[in-house]
This record gives C-alpha cells, sequence and structure tokens, in this order.
C-alpha cells in the first residue's frame, strides 16, 4: 500500500513512533495480565487485524504466554447485519482474557460490535486496544490501550497505514 502523500496528509505517527506505541501497549497488556497462560487477541479485521498480530510479535519479545490471533469481521456500516458473520469456536476463547483490536476508534460503533461478539460466552475478561482515540464516541465504550489519544474535527479522518516496513499513521 502506497504511503499518503504530504499534500493529501498531515503525519501523526513515524514508524518508528508507531513501533513505540506498539511495544508501550504490548507492555502493559502483559502487565495487567502476567498471571495468564494465554491471552486471545481478537483483531477487527483489516487494520484491526494487522495491528493485532504487531501485538503478537511484540509480546513474543519478553513474554512466554501463548498469544492466540483471532480476525473478527465487523460490517463497519451496518454492524447489526454483519454480527458473528465467522463463526469463531467458543473453546478458543471461552474463559480465557480477549483483548478486541482495532486501529482507530471513532464513534465506538465498530469497537462495540467487535466487544459484543464475545459477550455470549463466559470470558475471563474482555478489553480493548487502538493505535490512535479519536474521542468523538457515541456508543459507550472506552479503550483500555491506546496508543495515541488525539481530539479530532468532525470533518477530519484518521488513516492507519500498515505496511512491511513503513507504519505510520496520518490525519486528513
Amino acid at each position: 500500500m502506497a504511503l499518503l502523500s504530504q499534500m493529501e496528509a498531515t503525519l501523526l505517527l513515524t514508524h518508528e513512533q508507531t513501533q513505540q506505541k506498539i511495544n508501550r501497549m504490548a507492555y502493559q497488556l502483559f502487565e495487567n495480565n502476567f498471571t495468564e497462560s494465554e491471552i486471545v487477541l481478537a483483531g477487527i479485521e483489516q487494520r484491526g487485524f494487522v495491528l493485532a498480530g504487531r501485538i503478537q510479535k511484540a509480546l513474543a519479545k519478553f513474554s512466554q504466554q501463548k498469544v492466540t490471533l483471532l480476525s473478527i469481521e465487523v460490517e463497519k456500516d451496518s454492524p447489526y447485519q454483519s454480527f458473528q458473520n465467522k463463526e469463531i469456536a467458543r473453546e478458543i476463547f471461552e474463559n480465557k482474557v480477549v483483548v478486541v483490536i482495532d486501529d482507530v476508534l471513532n464513534s465506538g460503533k465498530t469497537l462495540i460490535y467487535g466487544v459484543n461478539q464475545f459477550l455470549h460466552a463466559p470470558v475471563k475478561k474482555i478489553s480493548t486496544l487502538v493505535l490512535v482515540d479519536r474521542n468523538h464516541k457515541m456508543f459507550p465504550i472506552n479503550a483500555d490501550y491506546v496508543g495515541l489519544s488525539l481530539a479530532t474535527t468532525l470533518k477530519q479522518n484518521i488513516k492507519v497505514v500498515f505496511s512491511n516496513d513503513q507504519d505510520q499513521a496520518f490525519i486528513e
């Protein structure tokens, strides 16, 4: 995926800053769950799942915990219609710590429907993690782990770009 040009957007997080945020959130996640033998990272497709993979990789550098990576699908325009459109075997997350992950928390709609997919099973704990929190919530959900909290106007857009060698965040 090509990086956005400076004419279209303003760089919020460089690759190095993005990696620092990911590493810090991975340490926080470990600190809050160090007694667990397994953590389930549930990334919301597409970019949330990529971020979950980055968190998994960061955790592997210092933790011996088993980390299970799941991809969950939420139709962002009509999430109530896509609820549990991908059946996930309950035994994968039952009685475990689940972390629902997305790249940007805007209104909270996508994240709350992502969390909802785990409310019908006995899990130990559900947490949320986002790289950027825009603080425009219309739904009662907060991120437990946040890379960057940023007040924006409603007209502005946050774009997170994940590539093999340049993970960055922009504001348009």
